[in-house]
């Protein structure tokens, strides 16, 4: 299920290398603005480092899910992109199968991480500059904070967002509320199951909204 075989393209920002200058250009511009001018060699290099195995990352966990869920690891930013955006369905019902399941292993990884993730960041956001603040450098510690108190809250709003628009595109699909069902077996390589478990056709409602952040309903 090829990104050309439904008449896409894949967009340029969704491509390995940029991913990998998105990722170098906010490392080294973060690390400047702290760090100063002076130590931008090492700053480079190990943005490079960090760059690369970010874009490592990323493009693994694509395949991935193009594996469970029975499309291309192209496709997968886009899918991704309409449920965010609660946009336009596919017109192939298989990769609308292909949507649902990707719907339900986001919504099985949020079950299974949001008790640690969100901690883990604060920790990560809020210790820096606590260090920095010990340190003496009051400036940086500030900064950091300010940085990580907004960027916590945008993860939490966009979490929040990105759960309500999953059940939204999963009923539009599944023919509630007026959408267009998918019946008959969910094509593809990962027919049936998610994560290794069972999960039959897609013929109905999947019922409920369990594994939805606190207050998403």
């Amino acid at each position: 299920m090829g990104s050309q075989g439904h008449g896409q393209v894949q967009r340029w920002q969704d491509r390995w290398w940029a991913v990998g200058l998105l990722v170098l250009v906010v490392w080294v511009g973060i690390r400047l603005a702290f760090d100063g001018w002076s130590g931008w060699p090492g700053i480079l290099v190990g943005g490079l480092v960090y760059a690369g195995f970010m874009t490592w990352l990323v493009m693994r966990r694509r395949r991935r899910d193009a594996r469970a869920v029975g499309t291309d690891a192209a496709r997968v930013p886009e899918l991704e992109r309409r449920i965010a955006r609660n946009g336009e369905l596919p017109e192939d019902p298989a990769e609308q199968a292909a949507m649902i399941r990707l719907i339900r292993r986001r919504e099985e990884k949020l079950r299974r991480h949001r008790w640690w993730a969100f901690p883990l960041l604060a920790l990560l956001f809020f210790g820096i500059p606590v260090l920095w603040f010990a340190s003496g450098n009051v400036g940086a510690g500030l900064w950091g904070l300010a940085f990580g108190a907004a960027f916590l809250g945008w993860m939490v709003w966009f979490n929040r967002r990105f759960v309500r628009r999953m059940a939204g595109m999963r009923q539009r699909i599944e023919g509630v509320g007026g959408g267009r069902p998918v019946t008959g077996p969910v094509a593809g390589p990962a027919a049936g199951s998610v994560n290794g478990s069972a999960a039959g056709s897609v013929t109905g409602p999947a019922g409920g909204a369990e594994g939805f952040a606190p207050g998403a309903r």
